[in-house]
């Protein structure tokens, strides 16, 4: 039988994804993203980010920028297997969980003076919400769901069950960046900084009030829900009973007989041995072949198998934290020419492990003190923007995430269940495509609108209900407003739309199917001196 418990939810939220960008960063650190995504050409504050080495093209002086977004993301499991219909009668059930992230601050900031410009900024650079999943995963309930069909091939017919399940986690990866910029001539400049990332999650849940409605004559005679807890206790002691009403029969000396001589010789009514033939799995029809000693060793096994089912079972809780650290170093070249300027980054890989800080497990999967790799991929983007008109810009942009080279948790290996191997040979790389464009009205209000398609690399053993991506289109738009040459406000909406992605067989089950939906709003203002 298998046991019904709780499993990675760090894995399992992967909140970083109520945002854009890879599995495991977010690329929307400003307001200027999410009304016109494709920002990796940019020369205004938000370059802190996206374009450190365009902040050269500021003026001299200090320029800053804050920021909050405001992001809502839901994540749909719809499962099928049959044993799920033992709890409401659908062999279908829809899974929810949502995620919400409402504060979410960023701030950014430059001095230039000459050939020179300092920067730094901090943001939420990974993760940056919670998610509740109040009526738990599929990869749960499918181990429950498997009691009454265990129960039923063991011949004690049970058709229904019941849980409590609740998952709730939160994700955050903090990141402080520090870095310079230097101008080579008036078309050329680079960048040389880094990334302090701050790792700091938290995971709570439970699976309780296990109920099952095994038609058992002695131990459930009405066949009505009970404990499944109670129900194993129960047969284990019923089992162990029969052990010891056996031990002086082998102690004696009849160990070797059978039952069917000791019921020919009186010691055993015909009704007693065809009980105990039955209660493991045999019929009358065996009673010459069941030794004394064969039946005793055969319901101690069944009283320790038992007493393991009710552990299996029984209540369990989860309240666990994670922290880690670790640096991302980052390089830039930006290249402006008249009304054409491109910028180019690349942030190397992030080794990266994340500590269990665990008050309560009964799952023994997060063992306090244990590291897990949670290696940030490293990031190439290239970006370019143009002036149409003195008006108008378009901008284009590309996002390379080698996700396959950053180590991850580990999961079982496919092709030998016995092993564990690193999710990460199934991750790809995610590849990420933006285009936008800025129209200035007058001096005072500026549009813009943009796009981005993100489509992912991963393979189907990486997807599971603890941990999926999905291909995505999003749409950003908004505007600016020049309050004075000094202040400038910035608002915006980023939406996006995620396509299915089908696994069959699931993760448990026969058939997931792994959804979402997304928005984030933000306002944000900008000021120099």
């Amino acid at each position: 039988m298998n046991k019904a418990k709780l499993a990675a939810v760090a894995a399992l939220l992967n909140i970083s994804a109520s945002f854009a960008g890879g599995i495991l960063t977010n690329t929307n650190q400003s307001i200027h993203f999410l009304r016109n995504p494709a920002r990796d050409a940019s020369t205004q504050i938000d370059a802190v980010y996206t374009n450190p080495a365009g902040l050269i093209k500021l003026p001299e002086g200090f320029h800053f920028s804050f920021n909050n977004q405001s992001a809502f993301q839901t994540r749909t499991i719809t499962s099928t297997y049959k044993p799920f219909e033992g709890f409401g009668g659908n062999i279908t059930k829809e899974y929810e969980g949502k995620a919400s992230a409402p504060i979410i601050p960023s701030l950014q900031g430059v001095y230039r003076k000459g050939k020179w410009a300092l920067s730094g900024s901090f943001a939420v650079s990974g993760g940056g919400g919670k998610a509740t999943f109040n009526n738990g995963l599929p990869s749960f309930e499918s181990n429950i769901a498997g009691v009454p069909v265990s129960l039923s091939n063991a011949g004690i017919s049970t058709t229904q069950y019941s849980v409590d399940q609740y998952m709730r986690g939160s994700s955050f990866i903090y990141g402080a960046q520090l870095g310079g910029t230097y101008e080579i001539n008036e078309m050329f400049s680079a960048y040389a900084g880094f990334r302090l990332n701050i790792v700091n999650n938290g995971y709570e849940g439970h699976l309780r009030n296990i109920m099952i409605n095994p038609a058992h004559p002695t131990i459930n005679p009405t066949g009505g829900m009970m404990l499944a807890t109670d129900f194993f206790n129960a047969a284990s002691t019923a089992a162990n009973g029969v052990v010891n009403n056996l031990t002086p029969l082998v102690e004696g000396g009849a160990g070797d007989f059978t039952l069917a001589q000791l019921v020919g010789a009186g010691q055993m009514t015909p009704e007693m041995a065809n009980q105990l033939a039955v209660g493991i799995g045999k019929s009358p029809e065996d009673l010459n072949s069941l030794t004394v000693t064969g039946v005793r060793t055969a319901y101690a096994a069944s009283a320790e198998a038992n007493s393991q089912n009710a552990k299996n079972v029984a209540d369990k809780y989860l309240d666990s934290s994670q922290t880690g650290w670790g640096i991302s170093p980052i390089i830039g070249f930006n290249f402006s020419y008249d009304k054409l300027n491109i910028g180019i980054k690349y942030e190397f890989e992030t080794n990266l492990n994340v500590e269990n800080k665990t008050k309560r497990d009964d799952t023994g999967m997060f063992k306090d003190g244990v590291n897990t790799p949670h290696d940030i991929p490293a990031l190439l983007t290239i970006g370019a923007s143009y002036y149409i008109t003195p008006r108008l810009q378009a901008s284009i942009g590309y996002h390379h995430f080698f996700d396959s080279n950053a180590k991850m948790s580990l999961i079982t290996d496919p092709n030998n269940p016995d092993q564990k191997i690193g999710k990460e040979k199934y991750a790809g790389s995610t590849n990420e495509y933006l285009a936008g464009l800025e129209y200035r009205l007058d001096d005072m209000f500026l549009i813009s609108a943009g796009g981005q398609i993100t489509r992912y690399g991963v393979k189907n053993h990486y997807q599971s209900d603890l941990s999926f991506v999905c291909d995505s289109y999003s749409i950003g738009l908004g505007g600016e407003i020049t309050v004075s040459p000094k202040v400038k406000i910035n608002i915006g909406y980023f939406w996006t739309n995620y396509s299915d992605y089908t696994k069959e067989p699931g993760g448990g089950t026969s058939k997931d199917v792994f959804s979402r939906t997304n928005k984030v709003f933000g306002a944000g203002v900008d000021f120099s001196f």
